[in-house]
């Protein structure tokens, strides 16, 4: 792929600093964890929290464990903005060359942040680069690489056809892995690092997406403007998914159905098979709503 004409040459690993951004609610110890892990960086960095009014102790726990560390900037918000919205408060306040928007239930290795930054800076082609993401387990989560969905391929899986048809699924977990980093249409937005040349060209995320959904927005955003999106494989992240929403599974749902509809009516507008997948979508949920119901969970 050409290089962007607002491409340049990255600076090394070694003396790039790079902006981790992390939007925290309610991820409790986890936090604290996460950050401590990226304040052990071999890579120079600084930390902003953005705090999305959170009523577990965890933003009391960092303080307490980290807040006399000077790369630490912490933010609270007096309500839950959503996940874009935050991450868009850190993103004006970043110096770094790079931004590294990281889930606070991920943790790192001190070498996770310098591999990646070995890899962009080998690549000035790319915009964003994501690792491997793995559950506790090791398994490579859902979502890690993945094509962007189409409404053709949103229609099929919203409705249970795709195994039918033959359609392949737009998530790549469980496939042969790359012998090294290689082009993918998306990455987790558990881990994205971002080029900031790349980012002034882009923007920042869609503040429309409360969560779910803003990073596969982003993702297509990266290659319109003409950046290639990297998933480095021999880099391993684990996340502890679900950790921030584990006691609000269905209001999570609902976000994420509202952010799958966002998602396709904004890049492929509003005619009769966007309705279709839309129905499927919002057919999902509320069966997984009664479903909740019937087992008394609902609240």
């Amino acid at each position: 792929m050409t290089t962007p004409a607002n491409a340049q040459e990255s600076p090394s690993s070694g003396s790039s600093l790079t902006s981790v951004v992390i939007v925290n609610y309610n991820a409790g110890k986890l936090l604290a964890e996460c950050v401590g892990a990226v304040l052990s960086s071999t890579a120079r960095v600084d930390v902003t929290v953005v705090d999305n009014a959170s009523l577990d102790g965890s933003v009391a726990g960092l303080r307490s464990l980290h807040g006399s560390d000077g790369r630490l900037v912490i933010v609270e918000n007096e309500e839950n903005l959503g996940f874009a919205a935050a991450n868009n408060i850190a993103l004006d306040r970043t110096k770094g060359d790079f931004i590294l928007l990281l889930n606070p239930d991920c943790i790192i290795e001190p070498f996770t942040i310098e591999k990646m930054l070995n890899v962009l800076s080998a690549h000035p082609e790319a915009g964003m680069a994501g690792p491997v993401i793995r559950n506790e387990d090791g398994a490579e989560q859902v979502g890690c690489r993945r094509a962007i969905p189409t409404l053709k391929t949103a229609f099929f899986k919203a409705f249970g056809l795709s195994r039918i048809f033959g359609v392949k699924d737009f998530n790549q977990a469980g496939t042969p892995l790359p012998e090294g980093p290689a082009p993918v249409e998306a990455i987790s937005g558990a881990f994205m690092l971002v080029r900031r040349i790349a980012l002034l060209k882009v923007g920042p995320l869609d503040k429309g997406y409360f969560l779910h959904c803003e990073d596969l927005d982003w993702c297509l955003r990266f290659t319109q403007a003409g950046y290639t999106i990297l998933f480095v494989p021999s880099v391993d992240v684990v996340h502890h998914k679900g950790a921030c929403g584990i006691d609000i599974p269905l209001q999570v749902e609902l976000y994420k159905s509202q952010g799958m509809t966002r998602f396709y009516r904004k890049f492929h507008g509003g005619g009769p098979l966007y309705w279709l997948v839309a129905t499927g979508v919002w057919i999902r949920y509320a069966a997984m709503l009664m479903s909740h119901i019937g087992r008394g969970k609902h609240r």
